[in-house]
């Protein structure tokens, strides 16, 4: 069973795909919402996320689980508004929400998501 790699650098790979099943690593904010809302910037990174998803085969119907990552907890409703509208009827993956504190000042919001991929 071949482990499939997705632009590997030094520390990470974008996407490592096995047995069908695609781990993406953290998506934030691209750089035109860096100094946004959450609402923005959630847009932002699930756009990113949608991007990847093409890229390896797979789509939104195919989330398994997804771990969404706040800096501010007062964020969680705004953030869920993005995410509801985003996430297709009747396929929402298993899903966390949890504050942490994020690698640059300006990031309000990251997620990391398995998904299956279409063989």
């Amino acid at each position: 069973m071949a482990i499939q790699r997705h632009d590997t650098k030094a520390r990470m790979s974008r996407a490592v795909i096995h047995q069908g099943v695609a781990y993406l690593c953290g998506q934030v904010t691209g750089p035109e919402a860096r100094h946004e809302g959450i609402k923005a910037q959630t847009e932002s990174m699930l756009a990113r996320v949608d991007a990847l998803l093409k890229e390896i085969g797979s789509s939104r119907e195919q989330l398994l689980s997804a771990t969404i990552y706040l800096k501010d907890g007062s964020d969680f409703a705004a953030m869920n508004e993005v995410w509801d509208a985003w996430v297709p009827e009747g396929y929402a993956p298993a899903r966390t929400c949890v504050c942490a504190p994020l690698p640059a000042d300006e990031l309000k919001v990251e997620i990391t998501v398995t998904a299956a991929v279409s063989s």
